[in-house]
């Protein structure tokens, strides 16, 4: 690997997380994404997390497979898959750590910190270049998606999710109560507006607009009301429920960047 002794881990291995290791995985780096024990990822058919149930899973020909010890995660990553490690901290056993990616989407730092390792970004709100990390990567949709900063802090939450096929608010499906959740289809199957398509306990939960079931969290989690837990996509291609979005990547070529450029600026 071209930057074999330059290991990443990235927290958090869900949408945005899988773009920031598909796009270092491909530039030669060792790559650890680190995971719940219960992923709450929603797009999940292009999400490592899903190494954490399945064992291990292929998205757009990166294989992630999960492993059960920090000296393992290295081992695997230095093979060129990425590897998947359930830790809620960064282990001190990771050898050859050069780069922690905060890819948790948390809108708040829960627990980086700068001298954390060599490089530390922080992917969207929540974090202040030269405060808690060297570089912030921008997030939201828009001329400035996949920026760096290295001053300052990325765009505030809106609280509203970026527009996909003319849809905002609308796309996204969220849980009209707590409870478990069960689904009565699948990512990738198309559905009309107000379709029923799943449970949380009880309570029917329905398709807001028509389109592809793009996303999904994984079946019998709990879950809060009104927590997202879905997403269709107008656009109803079923192939890019399976493809890392426009999005993702714009920010792992962020991540790419900033990476790169303080392995510069160090030698």
């Amino acid at each position: 690997m071209l930057f074999g002794g330059h290991l990443i881990v990235i927290r958090g291995g869900g949408d945005l997380g899988t773009g920031a290791a598909f796009r270092l995985s491909r530039a030669g780096f060792p790559v650890v994404a680190l995971e719940l024990a219960a992923p709450l990822a929603i797009r999940r058919a292009v999400a490592v997390s899903s190494a954490v149930a399945a064992g291990r899973v292929v998205v757009e020909g990166m294989a992630a497979e999960r492993v059960e010890s920090a000296k393992s995660a290295v081992e695997i990553a230095r093979t060129g898959s990425v590897a998947v490690l359930v830790s809620p901290r960064v282990p001190d056993e990771i050898d050859g750590l050069f780069g922690v990616i905060d890819a948790r989407l948390a809108k708040r730092n829960l627990d980086t910190r700068i001298d954390q390792a060599a490089v530390v970004v922080g992917l969207g709100p929540g974090f202040t270049a030269g405060v808690d990390c060297h570089a912030v990567v921008e997030t939201m949709r828009g001329h400035h998606l996949g920026r760096v900063l290295w001053e300052g802090s990325a765009a505030a939450d809106t609280g509203s999710p970026g527009v996909v096929g003319g849809a905002s608010a609308r796309r996204v499906i969220r849980a009209p109560r707590d409870g478990r959740v069960t689904w009565s289809v699948e990512i990738g199957d198309i559905v009309a507006e107000a379709q029923p398509i799943g449970r949380v306990g009880e309570t029917p939960v329905e398709a807001t607009i028509a389109g592809v079931v793009r996303g999904l969290i994984a079946e019998g989690h709990t879950v809060a009301a009104d927590m997202k837990v879905g997403d269709i996509d107008p656009r109803a291609d079923p192939s890019a429920c399976f493809q890392i979005s426009d999005k993702a990547l714009a920010v792992g070529g962020g991540v790419v960047e900033a990476v790169l450029t303080r392995i510069n600026r160090l030698s």
